[in-house]
């Protein structure tokens, strides 16, 4: 039996909604695989200080997390404490973060356990140098994403020497500090 008018219309129709469908569908799934928010790459950064600088936010939403894992709550914290100093002791003068943002508790002879208050804490790295340079690195940056405004072309990441901040999926917007020593 030969194809009649109305038939004809039923399948171009049908066949046009399939394919409006199928487009649909096409980029919704691109549009929701570009959902991508800005992070550092514990792993390459410099500690440079611009994440406190760059950022177009006052403070930065980079801010110092501590990866409890690998710390050895030690005595001397160099992410605490400035190597340089003549004595022991919390005075702000013997201190690396120049806002307090780190806070020391003792645990028991000889470990301490230091935390971070997010709120003082400015992205400046200073912590994350002297932890990296002489401890266990357990202390590194991060993007907060509660604070950051996720800008089109981001300043920090413009600015990184080490091009440690990219975009990563949405859905697992934090890299953590690995374990093992950067290739």
């Amino acid at each position: 039996m030969p194809p009649t008018d109305e038939t004809r219309r039923q399948f171009f129709r049908g066949a046009a909604l399939a394919g409006l469908g199928g487009l649909g569908g096409f980029l919704a799934g691109r549009a929701q695989a570009r959902e991508t928010v800005w992070q550092i790459d514990p792993d390459r950064c410099t500690t440079c200080g611009r994440c406190a600088t760059e950022c177009v936010l006052d403070p930065s939403a980079v801010k110092c997390v501590h990866a409890y894992a690998m710390c050895g709550y030690c005595k001397l914290c160099t992410g605490f404490f400035d190597p340089r100093t003549g004595e022991l002791n919390e005075g702000a003068e013997n201190q690396l973060c120049p806002t307090g943002a780190i806070q020391r508790s003792f645990i028991e002879d000889p470990y301490y356990e230091y935390s971070i208050d997010e709120q003082r804490c400015i992205g400046c790295a200073k912590c994350v140098a002297g932890c990296t340079a002489f401890g266990n690195a357990s202390l590194f940056l991060q993007i907060r994403h509660d604070r950051c405004v996720n800008c089109n072309e981001c300043r920090i990441a413009r600015m990184c020497p080490a091009g440690a901040i990219t975009r990563v999926p949405a859905e697992a917007p934090y890299r953590i500090k690995s374990t093992e020593p950067a290739p």
